[in-house]
């Protein structure tokens, strides 16, 4: 058994490809071997910005022998058949077995392959997947027709330490790499994972991405300490800047004092995008005048000059935030309104004017739904949510929109109510993204995100299969958890057509009837996800929504929740099985007989004790329903539901449905449907699992 090691050596790989191509490359490697027979004890996969490398442990130094049979023609049969299958076999006449197979005597070969190198295999599987790697963007250099990430500089490709002659473009693999760019640039031989990886590290190169990641972190998190602050969590930047770096050391420069007036998201912001650099937090959680570079160097200084060099790179940076700070305040927020109309929200639904428009009408009137939501203030946080579109800030930043125009609507003077409202209107933004609970911020949040709803349904823009260009499944969740978590009894069925009617004359053709009702189906569907992830079993959903009349969230839920502790009851599930028995029963007899049995049963006709009692806890029981259901207590419904347990089982043991007397049996099977008419009341049962 031997070991398999490749390295390809290139210019530097995008950061945010490359833990996907590290991925790829032990898939198709791997699953190509497989595909030539060949097995192997483990296989390990590495990126840096440089290289990609994979490590194969255990494989053969040949694939396994294989012996292959074919049945050929007939004894006796034509000479010609005979030549074709011996020039496919590659065997002579006298090297074939004849064989009786009951149904006449055959000629078969009996083909025994070698098994094939490891080698030859290797290097077939690694230039296929070379040649087919799915990079989401590559390149051509120079005069080659090859595609990579970027410019190749070297393979190193080795089994049982000799050579695999890998051949990709201009580049023959060797036994030969190098280390850090600067650091140790020179080249070194290797002779296996073992001496590469050794070599590596003394090269000044750290091979294990996650090695580099805790490296940095680690280093991070003491020079914080050592400055007396804390470094600022941010998972996505450590993962960016483990793919920039191949031999990690983390410095700690100094923020200028006359930029700190500048809102804190400003310069964490303006620090992230364009230096990559982290955050520190003093012990109030607000930002400390350093920031910290993590440099791919090691210096004789302890970093200064590198230090004194990102400084001024970022005074400069800093310099144009507060400039667009400052020009901004010069002008009002609503000011700018009318620059919106410049900015178009989607081709076939008006600008972003427009937009916003609907959201101030629609906020107003979601007003009435929102406990202490003051109808003006709700109209004119919708009104200036978009307004910071068109400043300097959000145009060199975009990531800051709303959180800027709650900085300038404070710096105009509107309530602290309206300026939260701004800033937070965008939320949630996903699923770990907590939900606003400010009354205004809620209105102004699901104004935004039902209006888009509805007007990219209504022009037939949905979510297909895996993609969701407009982001419709995060603002329906979003919608969903605005209105579930702060217990809003919206009535989802008339806010979508009135959100409808704000659309101007002749933009939506679509009924507005029509679209609300697929957006329920849509809302329905995000919920199932919703709660499945909350552990909720999506059949309680379906059995609940079934019911057609459901768009009042909260009460849906509870709904839900009522249904589920009722079903893990005694009574429950025994219910469950017998309305399945009487649902089974009057379909396969309405049928058969053509007809519905819906309707009431004729009491006077009831003849068994059992069925009589079965009439008599019928219609107290649907009374209780009645006035559960009619109050929104939902336990008590499923407490009426759990009445009819005992009468229902004590029917179906005493009582023959199919009774020889025709006025009779369709009395009782009468009797049956109102069984399911009156659980049907709560949910369609027949949309339980289990």
């Amino acid at each position: 058994m031997a070991e398999l090691l490749l390295e390809i050596f290139s210019e530097e790989i995008p950061a945010r490809m490359q833990a996907r191509a590290a991925e790829d490359l032990l898939r198709m490697v791997t699953e190509g071997l497989g595909k030539n027979g060949l097995t192997f004890d483990g296989a390990r996969s590495y990126v840096t910005p440089r290289r990609l490398v994979l490590v194969i442990e255990g494989l053969p130094t040949a694939g396994p022998d294989v012996s292959e049979e074919k049945r050929g023609p007939r004894v006796g049969a034509p000479e010609q058949a005979m030549a074709g299958f011996l020039s496919s076999t590659g065997m002579a006449l006298e090297q074939l077995e004849k064989r009786d197979t009951g149904k006449g005597e055959f000629y078969f070969a009996i083909i025994n392959k070698k098994g094939r190198p490891t080698v030859d295999a290797a290097k077939e599987v690694i230039e296929a997947a070379m040649a087919d790697f799915p990079w989401p963007k590559s390149q051509r250099w120079g005069t080659e027709t090859v595609r990579w990430v970027r410019p190749l500089q070297s393979i190193l490709c080795l089994f049982a330490g000799a050579v695999v002659p890998v051949s990709f473009g201009p580049i023959t693999a060797g036994n030969v790499s190098r280390g850090h760019r600067f650091l140790a640039p020179a080249d070194f031989t290797v002779t296996d994972f073992a001496d590469y990886s050794t070599k590596l590290a003394a090269a000044k190169v750290v091979l294990d991405p996650v090695e580099r990641r805790h490296a940095i972190l680690r280093q991070a998190e003491e020079a914080a300490a050592a400055a007396g602050f804390a470094l600022r969590a941010d998972d996505g930047l450590l993962a960016e800047v483990t793919g920039l770096v191949e031999y990690p050391n983390v410095m700690i420069g100094v923020i200028d004092d006359k930029f700190m007036a500048v809102p804190q998201e400003v310069l964490i912001t303006s620090m992230r995008s364009h230096q990559k650099y982290f955050s520190l937090l003093k012990a109030d959680g607000s930002l400390a005048p350093r920031f910290l570079v993590v440099s791919n160097m090691e210096t004789n200084d302890n970093g200064a000059a590198i230090t004194a060099g990102n400084q001024r790179v970022l005074r400069a940076r800093l310099s144009d935030a507060a400039f667009f700070w400052d020009t901004d305040r010069k002008q009002r927020l609503d000011s700018r309104l009318p620059k919106l109309a410049e900015r178009l929200f989607y081709a076939k639904l008006g600008t972003m004017a427009d937009k916003v428009e609907r959201m101030a009408i629609l906020a107003r009137h979601l007003t009435a739904f929102v406990e202490a939501a003051h109808a003006d203030e709700a109209e004119r946080a919708a009104r200036l949510a978009k307004a910071d579109l068109s400043t300097e800030m959000v145009g060199e930043f975009p990531e800051l929109q709303g959180i800027m125009g709650r900085y300038y609507a404070l710096n105009d003077g509107e309530t602290p109510a309206v300026a939260d409202a701004i800033a937070g209107h965008y939320a949630p933004q996903g699923p770990s993204d907590s939900v606003p609970t400010a009354p205004l911020t809620i209105c102004a949040a699901l104004a935004d995100k039902i209006d888009s709803l509805v007007g990219f349904f209504a022009i037939d823009e949905k979510p297909t299969g895996s993609k969701d260009p407009f982001a419709l499944r995060r603002a329906a969740l979003g919608v969903i958890r605005l209105v579930v978590e702060n217990n809003l009894r919206l009535p989802l069925f008339a806010v979508l057509q009135f959100a409808h009617s704000l659309y101007k004359p002749g933009v939506l053709s679509a009924d507005p009837r029509m679209v609300a009702n697929d957006l329920l189906d849509f809302f329905a569907d995000r919920m199932k996800v919703h709660l499945k992830e909350k552990g909720v079993r999506h059949d309680l959903v379906n059995a609940i929504f079934a019911l057609g009349d459901e768009d009042d969230l909260v009460r849906l839920l509870a709904r839900v929740d009522a249904l589920a502790d009722f079903l893990s009851s005694d009574d429950g599930s025994n219910l469950l099985i017998a309305y399945r028995r009487a649902a089974n029963i009057v379909k396969i007899e309405e049928k058969k007989d053509g007809t519905s049995f819906a309707g009431p049963a004729d009491v006077s006709r009831l003849k068994e004790p059992e069925e009589q009692a079965l009439g008599q806890a019928l219609a107290p029981a649907r009374d209780a329903l009645a006035h559960a259901l009619k109050a929104e207590d939902f336990a008590d419904a499923m407490a009426a539901l759990a009445q009819l347990r005992r009468p229902v089982d004590a029917f179906f043991d005493k009582v023959t449905v199919n009774a020889d007397q025709a006025e009779l049996r369709v009395n009782r099977l009468k009797l049956l449907a109102e069984i399911g008419a009156a659980m049907g009341e709560v949910a369609d049962f027949s949309k339980v699992e289990g």
